[in-house]
């Protein structure tokens, strides 16, 4: 990490007008280092299971990681007990020298809701204000940001309730999904509820919109539209961490680089996959990478039989070879907006017995339950 000292991350002066999304099984320390070179902006690691780190999970404290020239070092939790998360945020600063955590209240997948986490705590306002609270504390001078949907599903709004809370407790900065857990990654986002969070929490706290920017006209158009200060990237960088590049070419009102070719995007995978084995090990890192070649080549006319083999590679030589097959070609304009990542849904949301009883109590669901898993 850079000893040179910097502004605390969200004060005036040092608010990021573009920050990557948590993505489990994707925003690992290779990624975030490809990214990272495209363009400036706050970097964060996939969630994290605050139980798992306290109870020093191997699995989940090799997600902890950071590579040596991650600088500044931003760490995402998922968290449903107020005391765990303040013991795991004490344990990270220790160990990794964090500067800057980020709490999940915005997970809609099942084995993170079903025991009262991600989307389903900010229903739970006293319990939300108490794991708030106690991460704030316990981080002392660390920024502590938060990430969230509008709510669970419409009948059952929560976001303008949480952006108060978060004001409350003195959370640093708020990031909304304008879908509800419900919608899970279907429809449309609803960027008008960003504009309303933007309008009713204190002008100090930065306000990021999250959902449906696939391109750097997109985060444009966003922040333009709502007011928020800045964009959370998560599905439209899936296979395109030069998105990053287009991004702060947009946002500092200079012309965007070309879109590459295929010629470019093949170097760049086979560089994502080498730092994958390096990071992970040759059996899960070649593995880990199988999803991104879809995502890579998505929208350029490569062939669906080339693709499928790429998806089903077994070493870096393989790929290699593969690669060399991949034809040189343009990605068309109709394609630059393509969809990628997660579009399933919508769902009925999994809670816990009784969670949409009484949203005033502080009764945490299953306080084991989160104990083996992280991502989502």
């Amino acid at each position: 990490m850079s000893d040179v000292a910097q502004p605390r991350l969200f004060s005036p002066g040092n608010v990021p007008k573009v920050v990557l999304a948590p993505m489990a099984g994707v925003t690992n320390a290779p990624f975030r280092r490809l990214c990272r070179r495209y363009g400036g902006g706050l970097y964060v690691s996939e969630m994290i299971s605050a139980r798992a780190v306290v109870e020093g999970n191997l699995k989940t404290m090799k997600l902890t990681q950071f590579a040596e020239d991650e600088s500044p070092r931003s760490l995402q939790l998922a968290a449903v007990d107020p005391r765990i998360v303040g013991e795991a945020i004490r344990k990270l600063i220790d160990i990794e020298g964090i500067d800057h955590f980020d709490l999940n209240l915005g997970c809609p997948v099942r084995k993170v809701t079903r025991n009262g986490g991600g989307s389903a705590l900010p229903y739970k306002r006293k319990l939300l204000r108490s794991v708030l609270d106690s991460a704030v504390q316990a981080a002392g001078d660390i920024p502590v940001t938060i990430k969230f949907r509008v709510g669970i599903d419409q009948d059952h709004i929560t976001y303008l309730d949480t952006g108060a809370i978060a004001a409350d407790v003195g959370i640093a900065a708020v990031a909304l999904h304008g879908r509800t857990a419900a919608q899970f990654y279907s429809g449309t986002a609803d960027w008008t509820t960003i504009a309303r969070l933007r309008e009713a929490v204190p002008d100090h706290i930065p306000v990021y919109g999250n959902g449906d920017i696939w391109e750097a006209a997109d985060a444009l158009a966003m922040v333009e539209q709502t007011g928020c200060d800045g964009v959370v990237i998560g599905r439209g960088c899936l296979g395109r961490p030069w998105l990053f590049a287009h991004l702060e070419a947009a946002f500092a009102g200079e012309e965007l680089p070309e879109f590459p070719r295929t010629s470019d995007v093949v170097l760049l995978m086979a560089e994502h996959a080498k730092e994958l084995v390096a990071w992970f090990g040759d059996y899960k890192g070649v593995r880990e990478f199988r999803k991104h070649t879809a995502w890579y080549l998505k929208g350029y006319p490569v062939g669906g039989e080339l693709r499928r083999r790429l998806g089903m590679i077994e070493s870096l030589d393989e790929l290699d070879d593969l690669l060399a097959e991949v034809p040189d070609v343009a990605l068309p304009q109709e394609n630059r907006r393509v969809a990628r990542g997660h579009t399933k849904g919508p769902q009925v949301v999994a809670l816990p017995e009784h969670w949409l009883d009484d949203p005033y109590d502080d009764l945490i669901a299953n306080p084991e339950g989160d104990s083996a898993a992280s991502g989502g």
